[in-house]
Formats: C-alpha cells, structure tokens, sequence
C-alpha cells in the first residue's frame, strides 16, 4: 500500500492514513475484498504508533470502508463503491456549502469563486 505521511502537517498522522486508503478504495487502486496490512504492519512500515494506525482504521470502518474480521484481519468493504463515492461527494458537497456561505458573507460572487476553485484544483 502506498502512503505517505507528513509529520509537518496540520493534519493529524491516523487521518492522513484513513484519507489516502479511502482516495485509494475510491480510486479503484483497493480493490472490494482486498486484504489490507495489519495493523501492526502498516505502523511498522509508516514508522508510526499502532495506536495511530488502529484509529485510521477504526474510523474507516465507523464509515464503511473496510470491515475487520477478528482473527483474520481488515478488507475493503465489498459494498458498491458507487455508494463510497456518492458518500464522499455528499461530504465535499456539504464542505462547499459552507464555503460558499462564508463567501457570500465576505461579498464575494460567483465568478470569483470559481476563479479561486480552479487556480486551487490546479495546484493541487
């Protein structure tokens, strides 16, 4: 599995981990039923705590990505990952509302908005 984690960003490690194996899952590059390392494994590989990597998936799990099956390990959920997609467009969605009302109360119009979306899309 293919992550990398910022130790200088805001962003807390475990959420780095559950945000790249969810692009990952919903990308297509995890596929359904596919197993994932242990936890153990992925904390060794990353050089992180367990306690890190055991939250990552425990919060992929609370959302539907990945199922733990005690003894054997976690998977990605074989569920149709048209609905992990919606789901996360449902969440982006949700987040541009916000954005959009925060704008609108700084007066800034539509066409400004789409200008700063694109120059961040393409920095991105």
């Amino acid at each position: 599995m293919d992550i990398i984690i910022s130790n200088s960003s805001a962003v807390p490690l475990y959420e780095q981990i559950q945000n790249q194996i969810k692009t990952q899952i919903l990308n297509g590059q995890l596929k359904p039923d596919e197993g994932l390392p242990s936890i153990r494994a992925l904390a060794k590989e990353l050089k992180v705590s367990i306690i890190t990597t055991k939250r990552a998936y425990e919060e992929l799990e609370k959302e539907g990505y990945i199922i733990t099956v005690v003894g054997k390990g976690s998977y990605v959920c074989s569920q149709s990952t048209e609905r992990l997609k919606e789901a996360a467009r449902f969440e982006m969605e949700s987040k541009l509302e916000e954005i959009i009302i925060q704008a609108k109360k700084m007066g800034i119009c539509l066409d400004e908005c789409i200008e700063i979306l694109k120059s961040i899309y393409m920095e991105v």
